[in-house]
């Protein structure tokens, strides 16, 4: 084996790796919606408590944000995963030794904070050890992931938790990303001659990037989409429970259907940008149109209020995620397309920073709308129209795109104002 090709076979390690620690993420923050209605009648918890418990996790994350993507990219995706894989895992665990609401708030906000450097760290990879015509391939994989690991989290953790019981279900995911990080740090990978360098000085710092227009396009768009799925994470087996009767043994298998749609829809977000190119559509044509095309998919999705089937509503419910995820892959995309690689964990980072703190408004507004007898309609409506939004928002901000010629220079900011 030549060494390119050892230097290719190694490339792909460190994404399935990475893959894989994204899934067990998603794992570990999903499981407590699915054993929601069990731990609601242990613990006798309102829903307004169920999302503050939610609300803290995403407030968490949302201001960890604003340091991981700086840590990544000081740190590096080696030493920085292992920490955070390691720490998330062990709050996960944590969950098992609770038994209050103020227990549950503190343990899902240290898990929000470890798992915080996840995002970060699959963009980096991207942006680190993949070409420009690579990369949305690579970040489409790697946004699989969470829907692979929302896909496994109704299918295993209920019955797990059911033959058990709820507690052992957080301490063997926890245990299987402890597991992770004893193989992560057992992997040694050289650098590879034909990666984008990695600067040892420090990244730009965020008043460069906040005078940018392209970094204030990808706030609004995090913002604006990533409320949809943190609410959907959080409340649609709860939706599903709620409005078809489906116990906690039953309701895996539509939650399952719902993300692995999802899961094409992050593959495909790779997939098409680089197919539009490859037919001789511009960057700019060929990501813009892809957002376009995911963000009319989602706006059926308040009919899941009209069905009387939960396999229809999880295929509308399905269909919205497939979106959200073909454009979010794009999101990042976009990121990776903007700056280079050594600062793009801070870029994506602030922008995440955004994503979370519009996640907790919209979890907390779901609470308050189904305490007051409003149900899931103003959150579906809202769900409905944000990605138009967002493209809107990306589209004047951002009238072109153009990826930047030196993979390693560090672009001039498009002012805001201008």
């Amino acid at each position: 084996m030549t060494g390119v090709q050892a230097g290719q076979d190694q490339r792909w390690l460190i994404t399935v790796l990475i893959f894989v620690a994204i899934m067990l993420n998603y794992v570990d923050r999903q499981m407590i919606a699915l054993l929601k209605p069990t731990l609601q009648a242990e613990f006798s918890w309102s829903d307004r408590d169920y999302s503050h418990m939610a609300s803290a996790f995403q407030f968490a994350a949302a201001v960890a944000f604003l340091g991981t993507g700086w840590f990544i990219d000081r740190v590096g995706l080696r030493r920085g995963f292992a920490i955070g894989v390691g720490a998330w895992s062990i709050a996960g665990m944590a969950h098992a030794v609770v038994a209050s609401v103020g227990g549950f708030v503190a343990v899902r906000a240290a898990l929000g904070v470890a798992e915080s450097i996840g995002t970060p760290a699959m963009v980096k990879s991207a942006a680190t050890y993949y070409t420009p015509q690579e990369r949305s391939k690579i970040l489409g994989i790697g946004n699989m992931a969470p829907n692979i690991g929302a896909v496994a989290t109704p299918l295993l953790i209920p019955p797990l938790a059911l033959w058990l019981g709820w507690k052992a279900a957080f301490l063997i995911a926890g245990g299987l990303g402890l597991l992770w990080v004893v193989v992560w740090l057992a992997v040694r990978v050289p650098p590879q001659p034909a990666a984008p360098a990695i600067v040892a000085s420090a990244p730009r710092g965020w008043t460069h990037l906040l005078r940018d227009r392209r970094q204030w396009a990808i706030i609004t768009a995090k913002a604006l989409t990533d409320q949809v799925w943190w609410f959907l994470l959080f409340f649609m087996p709860d939706l599903f429970s709620r409005m078809f009767g489906l116990s906690q043994g039953t309701l895996g298998l539509p939650v399952a259907l719902v993300y692995a749609m999802a899961a094409f829809g992050a593959l495909s977000g790779g997939w098409l940008p680089s197919r539009l190119i490859a037919r001789g559509a511009s960057a700019n044509a060929a990501r813009k149109g892809s957002m376009l095309f995911y963000a009319c998919l989602i706006v059926p999705v308040p009919l899941v209020l009209l069905v009387a089937s939960p396999w229809t509503a999880a295929l509308l419910l399905g269909l919205a995620l497939f979106a959200h995820q073909g454009f979010s892959t794009n999101i990042f995309g976009f990121t990776t397309d903007m700056f280079p690689a050594r600062i793009v964990g801070s870029a994506i980072g602030i922008a995440a920073f955004a994503g979370n703190l519009a996640g907790m408004g919209m979890i907390e507004f779901a609470g308050w709308s189904l305490d007051r007898g409003h149900g899931y309609a103003p959150m579906l409506f809202i769900c409905a129209g944000a990605y138009l939004a967002a493209l809107l928002a990306i589209q004047l901000l951002v009238p072109r795109i153009v990826i930047p010629e030196q993979e390693d220079g560090v672009p001039a900011p498009i002012p805001m104002g201008h």
